[in-house]
């Protein structure tokens, strides 16, 4: 379904020091990871500090943002910050950009903002994409989608696209999600590229996952399990069929994902 090889990024965003952040940005590298990306949350590091600070620290690793969240910035803020990591972090710098995740309506009271109406922060979404590429062309953009206005909006706009679906979809779920996608990107679908977020690796999902989201089932797509040549085949046959190539895992568990970017990577 996609040519786009594999790639793989961490998400993270907390550390109690400048020394833990910038081991677990080195560590991230290391391991083989793409890219480091860190959410935008008033729960977690300032991303694009954090993002700043972990390129200063590695070689070949992209930072990222996942994703920035557009009710908090205006447009040509956001446009000013990525034009200086671009340049920063000689090129290796990723925009993700989002309409809002649940919570952060609370988040953008706490900061004095405006959230706004779904169709006011999906307009804004946009602008600052718009924003963005008229200052610097070269960043790569990643819009988490999941609603048919954004969609329509990354198909039309972004690079990568991040479904942004419950952890606990099916992979029949987020084919039904793809074929609007497809709908809509029309002649641009194949240029796309999917990305897919893992909440856990390994064996049983932690409790604090099934806390949130409740039982995950054997065939939700938000968590990976079995061996890592299991692993592996599982998101061979996600890339073939749902054209998703674009893994991240929650770092918590990007020791356990290792072996499966070992196998995987570039292919």
């Amino acid at each position: 379904m996609t040519d786009h090889p594999f790639r793989f990024g961490a998400v993270a965003g907390q550390a109690q020091t400048a020394e833990a952040w910038t081991g677990l940005a080195r560590r991230v590298e290391s391991l083989g990871y793409s890219t480091l990306l860190v959410p935008d949350t008033l729960g977690t590091l300032s991303p694009f500090a954090a993002a700043a600070a972990a390129a200063a620290v590695t070689t070949t690793l992209r930072v990222g943002t996942f994703v920035v969240s557009v009710p908090y910035r205006t447009p040509e803020t956001v446009a000013w910050e990525t034009a200086t990591l671009h340049t920063l972090t000689g090129g290796r710098f990723e925009l993700g950009l989002g309409a809002g995740r649940p919570g952060a309506e609370q988040d953008a009271a706490a900061l004095g903002v405006p959230f706004g109406t779904p169709r006011e922060r999906v307009d804004r979404l946009a602008r600052t994409i718009d924003a963005v590429r008229d200052t610097v062309k070269e960043v790569p953009i990643l819009v988490a989608a999941s609603g048919t206005r954004v969609l329509g909006l990354a198909a039309r706009k972004a690079g990568t696209v991040a479904l942004g679906l419950p952890p606990q979809h099916t992979e029949d779920q987020v084919a039904a999600r793809l074929d609007e996608l497809y709908e809509l990107a029309g002649d641009r679908f194949h240029d796309l590229e999917i990305g897919m977020n893992l909440m856990a690796v390994g064996g049983e999902p932690p409790a604090w996952l099934t806390s949130r989201f409740g039982p995950l089932g054997p065939d939700a797509t938000g968590l990976l399990t079995g061996t890592p040549d299991q692993m592996a085949e599982t998101l061979r046959r996600r890339r073939e069929r749902l054209g998703v190539s674009y893994v991240s895992v929650n770092a918590q568990f990007m020791d356990a994902f290792a072996p499966v970017i070992e196998r995987l990577a570039g292919t």
